[in-house]
């Protein structure tokens, strides 16, 4: 078990004052599975009044509006959170159980259609059935197609951006997180393996000691159901573990993104991202 406290710090800059704004954010994780949320607190400057829902997806998002002019507006999250290894067995689905499964829930449904930044790039499609056809149950198909996109795809910062595909990501063979995400995703539900999106914290150093702060990111890897739902990061190739804080499900990256809304005034802004996570057990 491991005990991550994470501040996530973002907001948007104006050159000139926005007079109004109207925001939603999906930056407090919750409990789910094998995670437990000690405390939860969300700070937004200019100060505003929170509304609270879970949506669609079972993510936790608090809406505000900033009625008062303002050049910048920051949203802080703090969140400590437990996190337990998971010790479930691996899923042991076949084919003809999904097969089964594929219409029998709104979710299955929603994680088996592509959207536009899912729809696989005709080389991923092929990838996809050849790996089918050697043989394997869904799970080791999934595993094995992780591994191909984590083989095939460079991190590498500022190639794509949140609009991005993951055909453009593929294209390119170069991307982040959510490319890596995408791109799988979009592989599995091709095969008929519903696949979702997941959005939250990876702590980067496994060797950081108690009490010690590191810089961290947004981070986004994948669940697949294979007869239950299996946790895996494709840009590390690690199973979801105790490094691994959850915030956010969804059938892609506009689903889950941390903040977001609309605001009146000047057109140009540019937003600020800073994550701490401290191991404190």
């Amino acid at each position: 078990m491991s005990r991550l406290r994470v501040i996530h710090r973002t907001g948007f800059t104006y050159n000139l004052p926005a007079q109004a704004s109207y925001n939603e954010a999906r930056m407090l994780p919750a409990h789910s599975g094998d995670q437990f949320v000690l405390s939860t607190n969300l700070e937004i400057s200019p100060p505003a009044i929170q509304h609270s829902y879970i949506d669609y997806w079972g993510t936790r998002v608090s809406t505000f509006e900033v009625l008062t002019p303002h050049t910048e507006l920051s949203v802080t999250a703090t969140s400590l959170v437990e996190v337990r290894p998971s010790d479930a067995p691996a899923p042991d689905a076949t084919w003809r159980d999904l097969e089964a499964l594929a219409n029998t829930s709104v979710h299955f449904v929603e994680h088996l259609r592509p959207t536009r930044l899912t729809a696989p790039h005709e080389e991923v499609e092929r990838l996809a059935r050849a790996t089918r056809e050697a043989g394997a149950n869904p799970h080791e198909t999934a595993l094995v197609l992780a591994r191909a996109v984590h083989d095939r795809i460079e991190y590498q910062r500022g190639v794509t951006g949140v609009h991005s595909t993951g055909a453009e990501a593929w294209t390119a063979g170069k991307g982040v997180c959510q490319d890596f995400a995408h791109v799988l995703i979009g592989a599995l539900r091709s095969l008929g393996i519903p696949a979702r999106y997941v959005s939250g914290y990876l702590h980067p150093k496994p060797t950081a000691l108690i009490g010690e702060t590191v810089t961290g990111e947004s981070h986004a890897w994948v669940e697949w159901y294979a007869g239950e739902w299996f946790g895996y990061d494709p840009t590390n190739m690690l199973e979801i573990g105790e490094r691994h804080v959850l915030v956010a499900r969804g059938r892609d990256y506009t689903d889950v993104s941390p903040l977001r809304g609309v605001y009146a005034g000047p057109s140009a802004s540019s937003i600020f991202v800073r994550v701490e996570i401290t191991r404190e057990a």
